[in-house]
């Protein structure tokens, strides 16, 4: 099948239309139009088979991961997602495959209200890129350089899942089936926290989504606001199966360095707990203080447990 075929019968029609919209799939090129009062926040992220995920992964559950890691971008910033393209390469044609991709990729995007408007196929090693875009309200964003000075340190639901999963798959750990499930399901479908980045907005002084680790990620929010972190390994929330991970023998390390969580890490004036307790409330999701923002030292981030320094691993780099 020709590209521009494959385009129009997979790629076209996905997400809901946008009255911002002036020009969408068919074309050289998508036309936008931000409305008065509104910047524009776009990111990207590309995904490689063999790299960032397992060749046999379902082609439903590979839509819904891409998607997700961009949309966690979006709501690191808290910014409300709009439109986005897809570049995709595929080994071969094969029209299951792409029908069941494009079948979970608008389920995603509709319901995080995200429109497909261009992008890109060819022939190639399977490999997915996507750029996203949404609008915040002009000098709104959440960004990685806001921290102060004794603010806390939080982080939204579990972390850890998504790197234990990775261990199942690789036959490094085994768990029981239920957890094994829970761990893997982290790792190929996670869920990006859109409405609790938007909900931060006004409230957080910094914030990103964990990809990489959470000590190396907040390590971002220190390098840009000049500042180090101190955090308890203690309140780490873990959930049910990491939790059993450790009792037989695990340790925190996948917790504090595992990447692929997509899950908040952000700081916030200790006067904003209330209200950040409420956020939680409204989400049903857990918001857990986990340490705080210190005087700039060498040591970006220290990590200690039960008042003795951990010694940590080295979190996930590309390229390392």
């Amino acid at each position: 099948m020709a590209e521009f075929s494959i385009i129009e019968e997979f790629c076209h029609g996905i997400g809901p239309d946008h009255a911002d919209t002036k020009l969408g799939v068919g074309d050289d090129a998508a036309i936008i139009a931000v409305p008065a009062g509104m910047e524009l926040a776009i990111s990207a992220d590309s995904m490689v088979s063999g790299i960032h995920f397992f060749a046999d992964v379902s082609p439903a559950k590979l839509a819904q991961k891409i998607l997700a890691v961009n949309l966690s971008d979006m709501a690191a910033m808290g910014a409300e997602p709009k439109w986005a393209t897809l570049v995709l390469t595929i080994p071969e044609f094969d029209a299951d495959w792409l029908k069941a991709f494009s079948d979970s990729l608008k389920v995603i995007a509709t319901r995080f209200n995200l429109q497909i408007i261009g992008g890109d196929t060819t022939q190639g090693p399977l490999n997915l890129s996507i750029t996203i875009m949404g609008l915040l309200s002009q000098g709104q964003a959440l960004c990685r350089s806001g921290a102060m000075l004794d603010d806390d340190v939080y982080v939204s639901q579990y972390v850890g899942d998504a790197a234990l999963g990775l261990a199942v798959l690789s036959g490094e750990v085994c768990l029981t089936d239920e957890y094994s499930d829970a761990v893997v399901s982290a790792l190929e479908t996670p869920e990006p926290r859109v409405t609790l980045g938007q909900s931060l907005l006004g409230v957080a002084s910094a914030c990103l989504d964990i990809s990489d680790g959470l000590v190396g990620d907040l390590g971002h929010i220190c390098q840009q606001s000049r500042v180090s972190i101190d955090i308890d390994a203690g309140l780490i929330p873990l959930s049910d199966a990491y939790r059993w991970f450790i009792a037989n023998g695990g340790t925190l390390d996948l917790a504090l360095t595992g990447g692929d969580d997509y899950e908040l890490a952000f700081t916030a004036s200790p006067s904003q707990r209330s209200e950040i307790d409420c956020i939680a409330e409204q989400l049903g999701i857990s918001l857990t203080r986990v340490g705080s923002v210190v005087a700039k030292r060498q040591e970006a981030v220290s990590v200690s447990l039960e008042g003795v320094k951990y010694q940590l691993p080295t979190s996930f780099e590309h390229f390392s």
